[in-house]
């Protein structure tokens, strides 16, 4: 697979109050300033693979992809063992207790529930972390500008994987999606109390 025109992309510059997870170091919690590049060959185990499926959220997140670099994924999984691919054996961030974020437990359990973990990857509609005026640790929905100076990331991922079957979880991510001409199967969000109708509509998905 060649990674390599896409992750050029996935390192370039974007706008401000935004955190590039295979670029920035982040001195508040990263333990050192190899964090970026091991999230990024994190992120190269976790894409080599023939997928069946991918399910793309809205963008990444504090507690999850800006952490350990793989949307939907906290660093507790990683350290785990629970990710495929992915032999983490040790921790990128100074936090006394391992990075968790509830979502990613609900889409990994899910995944392994349904035995399609290993068919499955995740991304994000918007690949980079947009956060709330200085403050790192924090999420917040992606503008219109950002999103289009996102498209090309999104694109060239899509074309490692034209044979995958997309799920698009959550209302923003469906429109990203939409706004490509990407067809994709809508799921719930597993937040705010969505877990339950995110399980079992990816299981009703996948079944049908």
């Amino acid at each position: 697979m060649k990674l390599k025109p896409f992750f050029e992309l996935l390192v370039g510059q974007q706008g401000p109050e935004t955190f590039n997870p295979w670029r920035d170091h982040d001195p508040d919690t990263d333990l050192s300033r190899t964090a970026p590049a091991e999230r990024l060959a994190r992120l190269a185990a976790h894409l080599n693979c023939k997928p069946r499926y991918i399910l793309f959220g809205e963008a990444a997140g504090y507690q999850g992809c800006k952490v350990s670099g793989i949307a939907f994924t906290s660093e507790r999984l990683l350290i785990g063992g629970a990710i495929p691919r992915i032999a983490c054996t040790s921790r990128l961030t100074s936090r006394e207790r391992p990075w968790s974020e509830p979502s990613a437990t609900t889409v990994w359990g899910t995944l392994g529930d349904l035995g399609i973990s290993e068919q499955t990857i995740l991304w994000n509609a918007y690949p980079w972390h947009p956060h709330k005026v200085g403050n790192r640790h924090s999420n917040r929905t992606p503008t219109t500008a950002e999103c289009s100076a996102g498209m090309p990331v999104l694109r060239s991922f899509l074309r490692l994987f034209p044979d995958a079957r997309i799920f698009a979880v959550g209302r923003n991510a469906e429109a990203a999606l939409g706004a490509l001409g990407i067809p994709a199967t809508a799921l719930r969000h597993p937040s705010m109390g969505g877990a339950a109708k995110f399980r079992e509509g990816l299981r009703r998905a996948i079944a049908g």
